[in-house]
């Protein structure tokens, strides 16, 4: 599933090519037909991200999108290709240079028009977002140390955390030594007033690049130029292999329906 970097790259995407233009909303599949005769045509102010969620504003009314685990959007310039498949919707509009711009949504978990008070109640229910202006840790801290949940668990409840999903759990942990079956009641101030500065900046620095990388320069088996796949992280998809620290066979458990990954002496519990 995509995390909070990658919608944040689409909001900010979809914004510089179609905002402030009427764009041409279709639903070749069908299943947005009338969502997408109530948005056609109209023009579209902006779109954001909060979390794992992406909302496209047209006046009082927003698009709400959730990619899930296989939604995927498509874009390019000129002539959109001929639709075909389960193509959920389909915008469409005038380009830079006379141009047009076209992007394409297939296999989203939520695709749905919302009123202005829907799209909020959606946004309550969330935690804060590390991605977005002002953003505050100390909410996310209430609840994580208000609960005996393990700390892997809670990083994953959008409700806690929103936009952080199992590259960041895993690297998070990792690179401050916290065992992933902690419980959140365990997480003291000083050692959060560490990991939330650190996670809002692997996540811009995932905006930046357009992929997550967590590993520091230094405990990379390559030195300088382009941070290879197998070097990008600590613990993440590295089960068997040894830490890059330690030494020791990385693990892996399922936890909250996803696989965690973890060094059990660097994270000793």
């Amino acid at each position: 599933m995509p995390e909070g970097h990658t919608l944040y790259r689409l909001a900010r995407d979809q914004t510089q090519l179609f905002a402030g233009r009427p764009v041409h909303v279709t639903s070749p599949q069908g299943r947005f037909e009338a969502g997408a005769a109530l948005l056609d045509g109209r023009v579209l102010d902006e779109v954001f991200s909060y979390g794992k969620h992406l909302f496209a504003r047209f006046g009082g009314d927003h698009l709400h999108v959730h990619l899930g685990l296989y939604g995927t959007y498509t874009t390019g310039v000129g002539a959109p290709p001929p639709a075909k498949g389960a193509l959920r919707m389909r915008w469409e509009a005038d380009g830079a240079d006379d141009a047009g711009v076209w992007t394409d949504l297939r296999g989203p978990t939520a695709c749905e028009v919302l009123t202005t008070p829907e799209a909020m109640r959606i946004l309550d229910r969330l935690g804060p977002d590390p991605l977005r202006p002002r953003a505050d840790g100390t909410a996310a801290f209430r609840r994580i140390t208000g609960s005996r949940t393990a700390i892997g668990a809670l990083l994953m409840d959008q409700s806690v955390l929103a936009g952080v999903g199992n590259v960041y759990r895993a690297e998070l942990l990792f690179r401050h030594n916290v065992s992933p079956f902690r419980p959140g009641r365990q997480v003291d101030a000083e050692l959060w007033a560490r990991m939330w500065p650190d996670l809002v900046t692997l996540m811009r620095a995932g905006v930046r690049m357009g992929r997550i990388v967590t590993t520091r320069p230094e405990d990379r088996s390559r030195r300088g130029g382009a941070v290879q796949r197998d070097d990008a992280h600590y613990v993440y998809r590295r089960t068997e292999l040894p830490c890059r620290l330690c030494g020791t066979e990385i693990r892996t458990q399922v936890m909250v329906g996803r696989n965690l990954y973890w060094c059990p002496v660097c994270q000793a519990v």
